[in-house]
């Protein structure tokens, strides 16, 4: 059952005091059921069977997802079920971008859940029944392209499925159904423009008023949302989300960041270098537990996802709120000659130089010190400018080479611009 619009804006001005008493109850129901795995069975094995504190949830242990990948004799199940095989009605998997793809299952009732948590996705763009969405995504086991899909559905929107065309058969199919809705990642919102670029496609006459955006940081990245909005004459609302964990984020139409969906899920904030609790607006680890997923749970799941985090007292959403978005990830963030860079950092200041169409960064050793290597595709053929940018802006050095236009690797899902070759 879909809550309705009035629900969701009753959950997103709870007290943190009345938001904290629903997440507790819905943790203790939760970790009573999760013993039905093995897998959490053994790891909550000596832990108390009530908690009566979210402060008490520190006790129980990290989940990590290396942990969850199951072995090759049962690769269909990952460790961390619940149900019998039967019991599933859908199958995703992680891209698979870091090591061996994550295998995670969802009834029948977890699918519902997913859908109810994209309906405060669908909110924050104001999706309405009479809107037209173009999905542009493939139509493989990645979940974010089903659960939209079924999430326009249930809100009664007419959903175009955008999968397994090319870049160009996607804008001829914008232009024939004129959807009002686009959903892809940041990266390929603007490789369609290219696209259309090169066929004389003006997108911002294409009739697109909304596009939400998933699966990189650009979304809350200021150069890269202004330059998408400028591009398509539309807004861009940012989403977080993972496979093994679930809808958990949605931005707003002003661009500041994401809001945390607290009524589905519990965030924690850890600093990075001790794991223990950060003060609002330091740089912290976010671990979360998804509190409505029962046949594959996760309990204080690592992301590697590293944030800052505010909590609203008044206004329309008083959920926890990452200003900036995800700002980076653990093990991408560089510290080159002592000083400390974000991949995004680099993204916000590369999007400044429209002539910039795409660009791919290496990180590098020579002798005993990193070095970056920045190669763009600039039409000015200037990449002088950027580096005196990026030195200006950073206090860092970056070696800014060109190379050949369409020479760098395009791509509709999650974009690899960042090379660690060290």
């Amino acid at each position: 059952m879909i809550s309705t619009l009035a629900e969701r804006r009753r959950l997103m001005q709870l007290e943190r005091a009345a938001l904290e008493t629903l997440q507790l109850a819905k943790l203790n129901a939760l970790v009573a059921e999760v013993k039905a795995s093995p897998f959490y069975a053994a790891k909550l094995a000596g832990i108390r069977s009530s908690i009566s504190s979210l402060d008490q949830l520190r006790e129980l242990p990290f989940t990590t997802k290396d942990e969850l990948i199951p072995n090759a004799s049962e690769p269909l199940l990952p460790r961390h079920h619940t149900a019998p095989l039967g019991e599933y009605a859908r199958f995703h998997q992680t891209s698979g971008t870091r090591g061996r793809p994550l295998p995670v299952l969802d009834t029948a009732s977890d699918w519902q859940w997913w859908i109810e948590c994209w309906q405060f996705v669908l909110d924050a763009a104001e999706v309405q029944s009479s809107d037209r969405a173009l999905l542009a995504f493939s139509f493989g086991p990645f979940v974010g392209f089903w659960s939209a899909f079924d999430a326009f559905v249930a809100r009664g929107s007419l959903v175009i499925p955008g999968g397994g065309l090319s870049s160009r058969a996607r804008l001829d199919l914008i232009a024939r159904t004129q959807p009002n809705v686009l959903l892809c990642t940041p990266s390929y919102s603007l490789r369609l423009a290219e696209v259309g670029l090169e066929a004389g496609i003006r997108l911002g006459d294409l009739g697109v008023k909304k596009i939400i955006v998933a699966g990189e940081p650009g979304g809350s990245v200021p150069a890269t949302r202004s330059r998408i909005e400028a591009t398509w004459n539309a807004t861009v609302i940012d989403h977080a989300g993972a496979t093994e964990i679930g809808a958990w984020g949605f931005g707003d139409a002003v661009g500041s960041g994401l809001y945390g969906l607290e009524s589905e899920f519990i965030f924690e904030l850890l600093r990075p270098t001790d794991n223990q609790p950060a003060a609002p607006g330091e740089l912290a680890q976010l671990v979360i537990t998804s509190l409505g997923r029962r046949g594959c749970p996760v309990l204080r799941y690592r992301t590697g996802d590293l944030v800052r985090a505010e909590y609203p007292t008044t206004g329309n959403c008083r959920f926890v709120h990452f200003p900036g978005g995800v700002l980076g990830r653990a093990d991408e963030m560089l510290v080159v000659r002592g000083v400390n860079v974000f991949p995004s950092a680099i993204e916000q200041i590369v999007h400044g130089f429209p002539e910039v169409i795409a660009y791919r960064l290496t990180v590098r050793k020579r002798g005993e010190l990193d070095e970056l290597l920045l190669e763009v595709e600039d039409r000015m053929q200037r990449p002088e400018r950027i580096a005196t940018e990026l030195e200006l802006r950073l206090g860092l050095h970056v070696e800014v080479g060109l190379v050949p236009p369409m020479s760098l690797p395009r791509s509709e899902g999650k974009r690899q611009s960042l090379i660690d070759a060290r």
